[in-house]
């Protein structure tokens, strides 16, 4: 693996290079109202779809009434479940296993419910029309014969005996019963324990509430299907629209522009998908379809929902023997392509944080319920994991006596034990989490927190202090492209399979690219959203898009100056073996030199002279292009220290955040401009969680939190100054040595504010309280103690 952490040359020098606070080059275009999302497309004959939806959570299909929308004005068609039974099914293939050793049990979603609905909001039919207010008229008058079942909405709930059963092959709504670990040691472990700290744990359900509702057009164009819409990789979108559909990958293209936000939401395909491919087929107009926010409530994938009783086993000086994980996992009313993940494998990686613990276990019942689909939601079980773990710290540390911080730096993995064979699987590379922590602590000025507390007090409000100690394991990086252009216009394009939805990948790529070759910042283009463009992509999530497409970029660098040097012999008229590649002269461009000498030639401008050549020697390459493909590298462990401070009004409930910093290990940041607003974003999407967001059902399945009158998200009054700062040991196993950070803020803000909470409420008898800390749910818990 080439070393790449080391340059020659000094990187502070380069206004663009790894390292440099560069600002995102996509902002103006998209502060400008000049970005182009797939709402904003219409392209030529396009007609418009409505998707029919139950209003039931559980009921089976008389019949659907499709003669009144037919007849309609400017109705083109209406379709039912089957019109489009001759499709593949949407599943999940994750080669997960029960306890028995049989393999997860996955439901077969079809595009259009036909023999029950399953979830209010489960699509039921779709019309298409002129217009899109002719399809909403149309889509009303669709009759729906459905006889309503009694529903259950609680994975716990779904589990009892007697519970309704969704699917006649799903006995006892059971997909999956998971267990990873070593039982007997944990046994043996908590038989020996000193201590038990045991707590129940509820991660609750959040609606995603990505900027962007979903969007999408359907096409068939030159005999294949397109389509554009909003995705996190269309290389990966396309192979499962060819399965589903039935056809080679060829002839399927995906296009995806702008997409504003997505968090694992839009990562898979969608009944909505098929549906307005199948029209356009039918019709041979491109389709379009847009969701308005309350079908999106009801449609996108939810994220979060389990309920575990977290359980950590102590010696008497307070090491942690062993951790475990018992509770339930809620699927929703069908399987997403990763639904059982988060609450299974990615517990068990994650619970292990930065601690030395010998031994864990996780045992989930992973089930199904009348409620819309549980899906990957920022961190996907790396949040949770941490999460339960840190709690479980607390309450231990209360309960000896021991403090908290002391409690963490007596368990964390040590410096010379890299790398870490860890209990879950995972071999840790790097780290300084003792360190981290102390820094933490110190810039978090814990010495003055002692006068706060008495001010609060004299305020009549209740002050807390929280710790959030996490570390989380990245997705491992896949197989992904690094293609690099040369354009006529003298501009270069990056090509690879990652997908921008908001992280600023033009900028981040840019300076991988500008540093390794010393192209122009300014001239960098980036392609990732036609999937005609790609050999390969493993779409972005799991934090690991700088380590999978900045490698790649890094690994096709290599092979252009290989390319370029034999073209900058031709064109010095030197020898191969007297060519140099300096990435950064006087001007910071790349040159081809001729050892020894003051001759040489720019690779921009080597670049345009090969595209006039013409009759070139053997050996002599026509273009710098390359397209190449990073085969993998082993996950990343990003980790870090929040600490949070809050004050709570007895009288009232209300929790507001006075302090909050965040110290992380994210490796070496190419951009740490864009971490730290990484960083912010997850911090904020974890306080919203932690305080406020809560999906709610009525107990016959209908959405009570279906709109922002009822689901609360975060405003900008309800967030505190973020301070962050870095403590980076470069990782060991990728060649920009990055850790990946899209997800951690999550990860510390779940634990430190809970943490701080309870901290808060501690004084006057509250031990534990569950997500989200509302002021509903505080003020009731102190009256409850009182």
């Amino acid at each position: 693996m080439p070393d790449t952490l080391a340059p020659a040359f000094d990187p502070t020098r380069l206004k663009f290079g790894v390292g440099q606070p560069v600002p995102r080059a996509e902002d103006p275009t998209l502060l400008t109202g000049r970005g182009r999302y797939t709402d904003d497309i219409t392209l030529p004959g396009q007609v418009w779809c409505v998707m029919v939806r139950s209003p039931y959570a559980h009921g089976v299909i008389n019949g659907i009434g499709t003669e009144a929308a037919r007849a309609m004005p400017g109705v083109l068609g209406v379709w039912t479940g089957a019109d489009l039974a001759g499709y593949g099914a949407m599943t999940c293939a994750m080669p997960l296993k029960n306890a028995d050793g049989s393999p997860l049990r996955s439901t077969k979603r079809p595009p259009l419910a036909t023999d029950k609905v399953r979830h209010v909001g489960d699509p039921v039919a779709f019309v298409v029309a002129e217009t899109r207010a002719q399809a909403k008229d149309a889509a009303e008058a669709v009759e729906m014969d459905i006889e309503p079942l009694d529903a259950v909405t609680e994975a716990s709930a779904a589990a009892a005996p007697g519970a309704p059963q969704l699917y006649d092959d799903l006995p006892g709504n059971l997909v999956l019963d998971y267990v990873a670990g070593d039982s007997a040691k944990v046994a043996e472990a908590f038989a020996g324990a000193a201590h038990v700290a045991k707590l129940p744990l509820r991660n609750n359900r959040v609606v995603v509430a990505a900027m962007e509702p979903r969007s999408a057009i359907g096409s068939i164009e030159d005999g294949r299907h397109v389509l554009r819409v909003g995705c996190q990789g269309v290389f990966g979108m396309r192979a499962q629209l060819a399965g589903l559909l039935g056809v080679e990958a060829k002839q399927v293209r995906v296009l995806t522009g702008n997409v504003g936000g997505s968090f694992g939401m839009k990562a898979a395909v969608y009944p909505e998908y098929l549906c307005l491919l199948h029209a356009a087929k039918e019709l041979g107009r491109p389709v379009k379809w847009t969701d308005e926010r309350s079908g999106s409530f009801l449609s996108d994938a939810h994220g979060r929902d389990h309920e575990v009783i977290g359980e950590l086993a102590l010696d008497a000086d307070g090491k942690f023997l062993a951790v475990r994980l018992t509770g339930y996992a809620n699927m929703g009313a069908w399987l997403s392509p990763v639904a059982p993940l988060m609450g299974t494998g990615n517990f068990f990686k994650n619970v292990q944080s930065n601690y030395a613990t010998p031994a864990i276990e996780v045992r989930t019942k992973c089930l199904v319920t009348n409620t819309t689909p549980v899906s990957a939601y920022r961190g996907a079980g790396r949040p949770e994991g941490n999460y339960f773990m840190e709690r479980l710290i607390d309450a231990a540390a209360q309960e000896m006596r021991i403090d908290p911080v002391e409690l963490r730096k007596r368990n964390h993995i040590r410096p010379d034990q890299f790398p870490y064979a860890a209990a879950s699987g995972s071999v840790y590379d790097s780290g300084a989490f003792s360190a981290l922590i102390d820094q933490a602590i110190a810039a978090s000025d814990a010495d003055g927190y002692a006068e706060r507390l008495a001010a609060s007090k004299a305020k009549g409000l209740l002050r807390g202090r929280g710790i959030g100690n996490f570390l989380e394991c990245t997705a491992p990086p896949t197989k992904e492209q690094g293609g690099i252009r040369f354009e006529k216009d003298g501009t270069v394009t990056i090509i690879t399979g990652t997908l921008d939805y908001g992280q600023g990948h033009w900028s981040a790529f840019a300076q991988v690219l500008h540093q390794s070759l010393g192209v122009p910042f300014q001239q960098v283009r980036l392609l990732q959203g036609d999937s005609d463009e790609l050999i390969a992509g493993g779409g972005t999530g799991g934090s690991k898009s700088i380590m999978a497409s900045g490698a790649a970029i890094l690994e096709a660098s290599e092979k252009v100056i290989e390319k370029g040097k034999a073209a900058a012999a031709w064109a010095l008229e030197a020898a191969v073996a007297d060519i140099e590649f300096e990435p950064h002269g006087e001007t910071a461009e790349g040159r081809f030199v001729i050892a020894g000498t003051d001759r040489g030639i720019g690779i921009m401008e080597l670049a345009a002279k090969l595209r006039t050549a013409s009759g070139l020697p053997e050996g002599v390459p026509d273009t710098l292009d390359v397209t190449h493909v990073f085969d993998q590298a082993p996950q990343a462990y990003p980790n870090g220290c929040h600490v949070c401070e809050v004050e709570v009004d007895p009288e009232t409930g209300i929790v507001r955040i006075d302090r909050y910093l965040a110290v992380n290990d994210f490796g070496v940041q190419v951009n740490p401009l864009l971490v730290a607003g990484q960083a912010h974003g997850g911090i904020a999407q974890g306080i919203g969680q932690a305080l406020m967001e809560h999906v709610a059902f009525s107990e016959d399945g209908q959405l009570l939190s279906g709109s922002y009158m009822d689901y609360a998200l975060p405003r900008a009054g309800d967030l505190p100054a973020i301070a962050t700062d870095s403590h980076s040991v470069p990782c060991t196993t990728n060649p920009l040595g990055a850790k990946g950070c899209g997800e951690a803020g999550c990860a510390g803000s779940l634990p430190a504010v809970m943490n701080a909470v309870v901290d808060a409420l501690r004084p006057v008898g509250v031990g534990h309280l569950d997500m989200p800390a509302t002021p509903e749910r505080v003020w009731a818990a102190i009256q409850a103690a009182r």
